[in-house]
């Protein structure tokens, strides 16, 4: 299940610089395969997306999580989107899961498991399944975060294509947990086992800031946000996100 560090490091770093493909709610965010025992969050996501028609477009949502056992985050959170040309709207419940498979800093490779149910406020849409692995690795003073996942409907009332979905990350670790720098990359595929040509795929990539601001013992504020570029024609033009978290 693990692979070569050297082997990790070299394609993350080519992946987040070929511009083939992605895509990514407007809030949407990259998850890690790390989990800290006893901790308990408070989430707020957000993004606003400008379309290549020049269209807005919105989502937020904010949640609560913990982690129950040394290997598992589980999180419950309210999602609401503005859709271009409309109000701002409640879109959807989502129960998200991140399973911790190794024992951080034990092997080259951290890995992880994610599984999310979405109950979109369309019940025709059925469930959203959002599932697959995760990876992360360091080097020198980097940390790598690589996912590939799927995505499917169950019980809708029309057929959906299983999606290829994939999140990048270099995140630059410096001496203070105050400011670091990265860049992020969402992308998809489309269909899992029959991709779209290369100019239909969606990608977005762009520099990106993480951030820790200690407000106590045990209680903290994360953050990270992004400015992301789509590449083609099949992705939103541009897209800006940001992610805070009271940890506690």
């Amino acid at each position: 299940m693990l692979c070569n560090k050297g082997v990790f490091q070299a394609g993350a770093l080519l992946c987040l610089f070929l511009t083939t493909a992605a895509y990514a709610d407007p809030d949407d965010y990259v998850r890690t395969p790390t989990v800290e025992y006893g901790e308990h969050e408070i989430d707020f996501k957000t993004g606003v997306q400008r379309n290549r028609d020049s269209s807005s477009e919105s989502a937020y949502s904010i949640g609560y999580g913990f982690t129950p056992t040394p290997w598992w985050f589980t999180e419950v959170y309210a999602k609401y989107a503005k859709p271009a040309g409309e109000s701002t709207k409640f879109d959807a419940w989502e129960w998200e899961n991140r399973f911790q498979l190794t024992e951080t800093g034990k092997y080259p490779v951290d890995v992880g498991f994610l599984l999310e149910v979405e109950r979109p406020q369309d019940h025709a849409e059925g469930y959203e399944l959002t599932y697959g692995p995760m990876f992360q690795t360091l080097w020198n003073q980097y940390q790598f975060n690589f996912n590939v996942l799927f995505q499917r409907h169950v019980h809708a009332s029309e057929v959906f294509d299983t999606e290829l979905h994939y999140q990048m990350q270099v995140k630059r670790l410096g001496n203070t947990e105050k400011l670091d720098w990265g860049v992020q990359a969402f992308g998809n595929v489309g269909q899992w086992d029959n991709w779209r040509s290369s100019s239909k795929q969606e990608f977005k990539i762009g520099p990106a800031l993480f951030g820790k601001i200690k407000t106590g013992t045990k209680q903290a504020i994360s953050w990270n946000t992004a400015l992301l570029a789509g590449t083609n024609n099949a992705t939103p033009n541009t897209t800006l996100r940001l992610q805070m978290e009271y940890e506690f």
